[in-house]
């Protein structure tokens, strides 16, 4: 629907009464009430009664900031761009930009791609194939034998009500907004179905998407969102869909259409597949054996251990930090890893077609070989606590081909060695020498103590070698205490004006002692800086006026109890925030995500980034910011959750 630019009217304040009441309708009409609440008011204590006023309270924000905007539009929907209007709720979270948060149409309101990244499990989630998603993510509607991830699908996916949908290579990041055109909950089979399933309204990407108030573009998806990774895990589908932990083989329903099953797609599936957008059926290969599948899943683990071994030698357990989930090591040190067979031989790689069956099994198989050390939590998931990196499988690892893509994190990790090698070469920041250099230039107040020099900036070394010779000169040393500086009326005039107890000190005794007057000159000199590159010639690098910045790591709690990490700064020490931030996605095994900094940069200057980190991840940021020759000393870091400066 938003395919086009909308004619968007100026934004003006909605009203907190208006506010609250769309909350509340959004609350009723998507069923977001608490489970539990008792059936009459006075059975509530008044505990009871000011949690749930807080909780709803708390809700309503997450949904509807109070900073929230709205206006009317009008915009094209439809084959036959039939013209409709409706109202868009402008809004951010966090001092973010502001972004299209929610859009009414007849009466209806639907969330943007943005509300469904902050708040998981508002509205049903609906999952499509990845070529399927290119074509919805270009205002496609979703067929109904696009749909995978079922049965059982959910619930709440009847008719008419308003539905998200993901691809199954980022299952919990939800890139498109619709409505069901049918009851998606009833579907006992996707296998022979035709006709629409999700009317498209919006997606990541459309011009809603693209709309902020700043006129920056649209904000990049996140790799995972942890809400709605637990929301799958709930419905068991992050295994289904991904291909982790699968027990039993034979599932039926929408999973089929990529040969996920082993089997091939009718032609009524064909049909559908193809207008979802979906391509046609590679060219067929040979039936792989189990051997083969089993050898392919442990050499790509084995790949992945030593891929992390080689590209972070310097860290602690090489980048990894254990324990391991299940998720994680099938996401990050197998997936990626699996060897480059023909499409339709890489279709047959699945963990449920392997000897083991499941993610869980397979781990517990390298810990019988003595690779790992393994453990069982929580009764349903075993999590790897050690991997012995001096095992003789990973020493005499030799890699081998990878297929020439990316993997889901977005970087060229995972893709054999050459292709590390070019993601390495492409953060020229990694090993880098950096050398902080303060230089101070004389005022007109103080130039008659530096008329021995030609210098602007002078270095703190050479000011002092400089206000020492001046003192030799004018033979200030006091006789009886060499340490003390006799006072002259160039210095009494110049450098201390008598307006603070200090300087009404010095004047009235008529001496001050030689290390206070440098610092006192040093104070009264104007300050820059220079960050030195790899030995460059200090002389040849151009000073920035001012004090040196500081790269800023910040703790903050957002959604009630969930923290994320904020860095800011890097710019100023050649570290690139996008390059950091996918190392920092590996190494925290967490979403990142790169945003410029509102109000960081002037006018006509390039924004300043910021990268965020789910979890309390300053240590790791550090880490990363020493490989890159960043000394502690340039680094502030501020646990807002504590309200503690470090």
């Amino acid at each position: 629907m938003f395919k086009k630019k909308p004619t968007i009217k100026p934004l003006a304040p909605l009203r907190s009464s208006d506010r609250r009441k769309l909350a509340d309708q959004i609350i009723r009409d998507f069923h977001l009430e608490p489970d539990t609440v008792p059936e009459a008011a006075e059975e509530q204590s008044a505990e009871d009664k000011a949690a749930a006023t807080n909780a709803r309270t708390a809700l309503r924000n997450s949904l509807f900031p109070d900073n929230v905007q709205s206006a009317r539009f009008t915009t094209t929907q439809g084959a036959d761009l039939k013209q409709v209007s409706g109202t868009v709720y402008v809004g951010s979270q966090d001092g973010g930009e502001g972004r299209i948060l929610w859009f009414q149409i007849e009466g209806r309101l639907y969330p943007s791609v943005y509300t469904l990244w902050r708040n998981a499990d508002i509205i049903p989630l609906l999952h499509t194939a990845p070529i399927a998603m290119q074509k919805l993510q270009g205002g496609a509607d979703l067929m109904t034998p696009g749909l995978f991830g079922g049965p059982p699908f959910p619930e709440a996916a009847k008719k008419g009500s308003v539905v998200a949908v993901a691809s199954i290579e980022q299952p919990s990041v939800p890139v498109v907004v619709g409505w069901c055109e049918i009851d998606v909950s009833t579907l006992g089979s996707v296998q022979g179905t035709k006709g629409h399933a999700v009317r498209n309204m919006h997606w990541s990407g459309d011009e809603a998407w693209n709309f902020g108030v700043t006129g920056r573009p649209g904000q990049a998806a996140p790799e995972q969102i942890d809400g709605w990774t637990k929301v799958l895990e709930t419905r068991g589908l992050v295994e289904k869909i991904r291909g982790l932990d699968l027990g039993e083989e034979g599932d039926e329903g929408g999973v089929p259409l990529a040969n996920l099953n082993g089997i091939e797609p009718s032609k009524e599936q064909s049909q559908g597949v193809n207008e979802a957008g979906q391509a046609e059926d590679e060219t067929q290969s040979r039936e792989l054996t189990q051997k083969e599948i089993d050898e392919a899943f442990r050499s790509a683990f084995l790949y992945g251990v030593h891929h992390h071994k080689t590209s972070n030698p310097g860290t602690p357990n090489f980048g990894l930090a254990f324990p391991l989930s299940q998720s994680f090591v099938m996401s990050n040190l197998v997936l990626p890893f699996l060897p480059a067979f023909t499409p339709a031989e890489a279709q047959q790689l699945q963990i449920k077609k392997t000897s083991w069956k499941n993610i869980k099994k397979f781990v517990k198989s390298l810990d019988k070989e003595k690779i790992l050390k393994s453990k069982e939590k929580d009764g349903h998931e075993t999590v790897i606590l050690d991997i012995d990196f001096d095992d003789a499988a990973i020493l005499n690892f030799k890699p081998y081909r990878l297929p020439k893509k990316e993997t889901a994190a977005g970087t060229a990790q995972g893709r054999g060695e050459k292709a590390t090698e070019q993601a390495d070469a492409g953060d020229d920041s990694i090993g880098q020498q950096l050398k902080l250099v303060s230089f101070f230039k004389p005022t007109t107040k103080l130039q008659p103590l530096f008329t021995t020099t030609t210098k602007q900036l002078l270095t703190p070394p050479e000011v002092r070698e400089i206000v020492t010779a001046y003192i030799e000169s004018e033979a200030l040393v006091q006789e009886n205490n060499k340490r003390l500086v006799k006072l002259n009326p160039t210095l009494a005039n110049n450098v201390f004006d008598g307006t603070g107890n200090l300087d009404k000190e010095v004047i009235a005794k008529g001496s001050v002692p030689r290390d206070a007057l440098i610092d006192r000159v040093l104070h009264g000199m104007a300050p820059s800086y220079a960050i030195i590159r790899n030995g460059d010639d200090s002389n040849a690098t151009k000073a920035k006026s001012g004090s040196p910045p500081k790269i800023h790591i910040a703790l903050e709690t957002r959604s009630g109890n969930k923290t994320v990490t904020k860095v800011s700064g890097l710019e100023a020490y050649f570290v690139n925030p996008k390059l950091l931030a996918d190392e920092l996605r590996k190494v925290c095994a967490g979403s990142t995500s790169v945003e410029a900094l509102a109000g960081a940069a002037k006018k006509n200057e390039r924004p300043v980034e910021e990268v965020m980190i789910q979890g309390p991840q300053g240590e790791a940021v550090l880490k990363a910011l020493a490989k890159r020759g960043v000394d502690r000393r340039w680094v502030e870091m501020v646990d807002k959750t504590k309200g503690k400066k470090r």
